[in-house]
């Protein structure tokens, strides 16, 4: 019957180890304080509308929201395909999925301060003592004996001044910077594809041009040769003939240097080896889509870098009460318990049980002026958190007001650029039949061809440089994100948006 009752015992002092250590951890961060200033997203000035929006027509208010897969409004199967691969074949998309995931696990790292630590650290050992060590005693002397342990150990810290508070309340801000960041990336990554996408085929739209004129005047070439033969046209003008032909050749064979480079682009954004990826010519001939430009006060919402520098700015606040927590005690509340005991099979009895709670409280009370210079340098550093987004701010306005100026003037001159081709085509027909009629010499219509190549190339170049602009803007738009995307709690539920996460 003693033996229940031993084992009884060991199982109390167990429970009051663990009573202590849970009465600890629940009730302390009730009694605690937060030192530090509470944070909150200071004001930017932000105008009503886009000055640079003018007249021009933007989406209907129905559409005044970009989707998630905004490319999708280009209409383009090819694009959207390509797009698709940049989500899972992306190396600078993976890259910063990666450093998402770490600044997830250094906020799990400091949340678990919010709990006690635990350790067990068993030991057996059997000593003898010495017969002549010094000093001699009987009891001791030569004696062989083993030592069973069995010790629980607990310790915590008392977030009295809400240190561990404001860490994580730092960590948690930086991690969701970190998962704005990944979204800023993704948006870059998608914007340079289509980018690099429709620049190639506005370049295939002007080799188009070009190779059709060269047909053009190889025919005028051979017109020419046929009058030299019959004595109606003169060497000079075949060679002028010659040289118009030649020129527009090289011209076409030059498109292929940028060309090539887009491809290339292109192929590394969908994580391939430009060796391994081809482009197929599609010339480019429709013009781009409204795009719903939306007022400036959501552009704060809309960019993630926007979001990324606010996050920043929440966790330089919080580091403010990290370091003004140093100047108030470190509380430690530390508990011990277990079994020792001589004969193993007496170690986990009533008798050999042992314990003990206690708490240290740590103060500095002269360190040179250390803490001042630490709480300096966090009021400094979310000094310049707060300029950083104030600054990101303004570039932000910056690039939407760029894009939708350039959007707006490049649709004019489209505009007032085709007149001009239609214009060049007349007089290129006027001065083919006043040739034909003799009325005058074929340098005429050689000047008349280059006006109307020109006129025609810049046409298209015009027609390219709206569609790399628009995906400028939407890039600058933000590329259909909100702030609402980003993880409350990285540290448990930090999945993303199918679009952003690899």
């Amino acid at each position: 019957m003693k033996q229940p009752r031993k084992f009884g015992a060991a199982k109390n002092a167990g429970r009051l180890f663990w009573l202590g250590t849970v009465l600890a951890t629940a009730v302390l961060p009730f009694a605690a304080c937060t030192v530090g200033p509470n944070y909150h997203r200071p004001p930017v000035e932000t105008p009503p509308s886009y000055k640079e929006v003018g007249t021009w027509k933007t989406a209907e208010p129905s559409d005044q929201k970009l989707p998630g897969k905004w490319w999708e409004i280009f209409q383009d199967s090819r694009l959207n395909e390509l797009e698709d691969q940049i989500a899972v074949s992306n190396q600078n998309l993976k890259a910063a999925y990666a450093q998402y995931q770490q600044a997830r696990a250094v906020l799990r790292y400091y949340r678990a301060d919010y709990y006690p630590t635990v350790t067990a650290n068993p030991s057996a050992t059997r000593t003898r003592y010495s017969n002549n060590r010094p000093p001699t005693s009987p009891t001791f002397d030569g004696v062989t004996f083993n030592d069973f342990v069995l010790p629980v150990e607990g310790s915590y810290e008392a977030d009295i001044w809400g240190r561990v508070r404001r860490t994580v309340e730092s960590s948690r801000a930086q991690a969701q910077a970190s998962a704005a960041d990944l979204a800023f990336v993704n948006l870059n990554m998608h914007a340079n594809l289509a980018f690099d996408y429709f620049a190639a085929r506005s370049l295939d739209a002007e080799e188009k041009l070009l190779l059709d004129t060269v047909s053009q005047y190889e025919n005028a070439l051979k017109l020419n040769e046929d009058l030299y033969q019959g004595g109606l046209a003169s060497d000079v003008e075949v060679e002028q003939a010659r040289t118009q032909l030649e020129t527009t050749r090289a011209q076409a064979i030059d498109v292929g240097v940028a060309r090539a480079q887009y491809e290339h682009a292109v192929a590394v954004l969908v994580g391939k080896p430009p060796a391994e990826f081809t482009l197929p010519p599609l010339p480019l001939t429709a013009p781009p889509p409204l795009i719903p430009a939306g007022v400036p006060s959501e552009l704060l919402e809309r960019r993630p870098d926007i979001a990324a520098a606010e996050r920043s700015m929440a966790s330089a606040n919080a580091q403010i009460g990290v370091a003004k927590a140093a100047y108030y005690p470190l509380v430690n509340l530390s508990a011990s318990g277990g079994f020792e005991s001589g004969v193993i099979t007496t170690l986990l009895q009533g008798p050999s049980a042992l314990w003990s709670v206690g708490g240290s409280a740590v103060q500095i009370l002269y360190d040179g002026g250390r803490r001042r210079a630490v709480t300096d340098q966090a009021i400094q550093g979310y000094n310049y958190s707060v300029a950083s987004y104030r600054q990101t701010v303004l570039t932000g306005f910056q690039q939407v007001e760029d894009n939708l100026a350039a959007l707006r003037i490049l649709e004019r001159e489209a505009s007032v650029q085709n007149a001009a081709v239609q214009a060049a085509q007349q007089s290129l027909e006027l001065s083919n039949i006043r040739y034909t009629g003799g009325v005058t010499s074929y340098l005429e219509v050689t000047v008349a061809q280059s006006a109307a190549l020109s006129d025609e190339v810049t046409a298209v170049n015009i027609l390219g440089r709206r569609m790399t602009n628009t995906v400028l803007l939407i890039q600058a738009l933000g590329g259909g994100w909100d702030s609402s995307e980003l993880p409350q709690r990285p540290e448990c539920c930090g999945k993303l948006a199918s679009n952003t996460s690899p």
